[in-house]
């Protein structure tokens, strides 16, 4: 189905499906004299809650986006995500807002199965991304959230666009329900970028334990403190290290796994992840999670890499046949830690 939200909603056609009604269902919701929306988080970093958000802020971050993306009357907009969350919310927003035709896809994890006509704007999961390399060709500006994209998929995604000599601008976002979706984008396609940069009018800095504080009064009046440890550069621009609740204690050094597990992937192509495990000696061991296989050669080559640190090198490397995740496809490194001390 597709919407032209530069015309009257009564001229958008018939309704096929779930999706269509739910997209259709919030438009009018949109359009209703209520000042506010309300919104269900993710769980993904806590309990999912409900709030209220008031439509204009909303309007403030679909304003960020549609301006750094250069989306105008009459673009084409894929909605793929589901419309309970601020991520589904946002792309129909952003679309009221520009006047654009939005066309609806099921919010599965292959979206552009059925997709065959060129797309100017769309937001997916890396989950979604990773089932559509094939297809990706066909979307102008793409931006990915909801989970960090790994390397490996950054890998794919060159691999796939490069040969086509496609003109495909793929960003990663970083934000969250109460930042009504992101704050800051950084480009993985076709240059990868180790810096998010901050929408202006949204600023940036450090607390006492090196956790990014964001305040973005056009998009919440309260300054929010997050538990992502981050390095700042030029006051608009930072790089993730890592979440604090994931940091390791390995003899006193504190080792960022993120970091470690970027590395690993740019050489190897199975997801990994680093725990620490409790150790007497230690405090915490460093060990090395590997989905698929026992595969020997892969250990020799993970063992012979360069790392930074000599305590960086895992002191256990653990094959698991799969890595436990949570519904919207992040690794659930608790589960994990649970599976492998059992």
């Amino acid at each position: 189905m597709l919407i032209d939200l530069s015309k009257p909603l009564s001229n958008q056609g018939t309704l096929s499906n779930e999706f269509e009604t739910k997209v259709l269902d919030f438009i009018k919701e949109w359009f209703s004299d209520s000042k506010t929306v309300k919104i269900q988080s993710s769980g993904s970093t806590g309990i999912p809650k409900i709030f209220e958000v008031e439509k204009s802020k909303m309007l403030n971050s679909a304003v960020m986006t549609c301006n750094f993306l250069e989306l105008k009357e009459g673009n084409t907009a894929l909605i793929c995500l589901p419309t309970e969350y601020i991520s589904g919310k946002m792309m129909v927003v952003r679309s009221i807002l520009r006047k654009l035709k939005l066309k609806i896809a099921e919010a599965s994890t292959n979206p552009l199965q059925n997709i065959n006509e060129e797309i100017d704007f769309c937001a997916m999961t890396p989950l979604q991304v990773e089932n559509s390399l094939n297809k990706l060709y066909l979307i102008k500006n793409l931006i990915i959230g909801g989970a960090a994209v790994s390397e490996t998929l950054k890998n794919k995604i060159t691999q796939a666009l490069k040969p086509s000599n496609s003109q495909t601008k793929i960003f990663e976002t970083y934000g969250m329900s109460e930042t009504l979706s992101h704050i800051a984008l950084r480009q993985i396609f076709p240059n990868q970028e180790d810096w998010f940069s901050v929408f202006e009018g949204v600023e940036i800095y450090l607390d006492e334990r090196d956790c990014l504080k964001i305040f973005a009064p056009k998009l919440n009046s309260e300054v929010l403190q997050t538990n992502d440890l981050v390095e700042i550069k030029n006051g608009n621009q930072f790089r993730f290290l890592g979440r604090l609740d994931n940091v390791i204690n390995s003899g006193g050094a504190k080792i960022f796994p993120e970091e470690l597990e970027k590395l690993v992937k740019q050489n190897i192509s199975n997801e990994v992840v680093f725990l620490g495990i409790e150790d007497e000696k230690l405090g915490q061991k460093l060990i090395l999670i590997i989905e698929g296989e026992s595969d020997e050669n892969l250990k020799s080559k993970i063992q012979n890499l360069e790392f930074q640190k000599s305590f960086h090198k895992p002191k256990d490397i653990i094959f698991v046949k799969q890595i436990p995740r949570t519904p919207n496809g992040k690794v659930n490194r608790l589960e994990l830690k649970k599976l492998i001390e059992k």
